[in-house]
This record gives C-alpha cells, sequence and structure tokens, in this order.
C-alpha cells in the first residue's frame, strides 16, 4: 500500500512540476501589469530581468538568445512605465515570465 501512495506521490509531483513550464502562452493567459524599470540586466542562462523599485523583477526568458539587447533596452526603458503580460498558471499563481513587454503603444517584445 505504501508502495502504491509513492507512486501517486511521484506521479502528483511530476504533474505539478510538468504544468510549471511556460509554453506557447496565449494572451488571455496573463495579467497584465505595469511597472517603473529601476534596473536592467542579465544572467549567465541569457534571462534578461526587469526590476521595479520595490525589489520585484520579472524576466524574459532566454532573451539574449532571441537577439534582445540588454543595452538597448536598458537606454529605451530605464526609469519609464513598460507594461508586462506575465503568465498566469492555471493553479492561480502569476508568474515573473514576461509573455509581453510594451512601451506605450510600442511592442518591445511577444510571445504571441
Amino acid at each position: 500500500m505504501s508502495f502504491i501512495i509513492k507512486v501517486v506521490g511521484v506521479v502528483a509531483g511530476l504533474f505539478l512540476l510538468q504544468s510549471c513550464i511556460i509554453n506557447n502562452p496565449k494572451k488571455q493567459e496573463c495579467i497584465v501589469k505595469q511597472i517603473v524599470v529601476t534596473q536592467i540586466y542579465s544572467s549567465n542562462a541569457a534571462d534578461i530581468f526587469f526590476k521595479e523599485a520595490n525589489g520585484d523583477f520579472y524576466y524574459i526568458n532566454r532573451g539574449i538568445e532571441r537577439d534582445l539587447k540588454v543595452k538597448q533596452l536598458e537606454h529605451k526603458v530605464m526609469g519609464k512605465k513598460i507594461t508586462l503580460h506575465l503568465y498566469k498558471f492555471w493553479f492561480g499563481l502569476e508568474s515573473n515570465h514576461i509573455s509581453q513587454l510594451g512601451l506605450g503603444d510600442e511592442i518591445l517584445f511577444t510571445e504571441f
């Protein structure tokens, strides 16, 4: 009996982890948030991070590999209010994953 419970637990854990991978996001699966950018930086994993004054940060997954340039983005959005589309998981949690980044009417990055 305990073997079956362990197997069910492992399968449930794998399902939960798989559900946290963001593939092919849709606009209707996102929430829209506006922030003022206080810092932009990249990671060793090629992600690009956007930080706001309260310490919260959001990222474009593999942004460097998508030919986005940190210096260009920094010049364009630093200190300005940007609009983010952030993926929202089916279980209700909002991610920090940027699916779309806009400045005014201009879309600087999108996965849609």
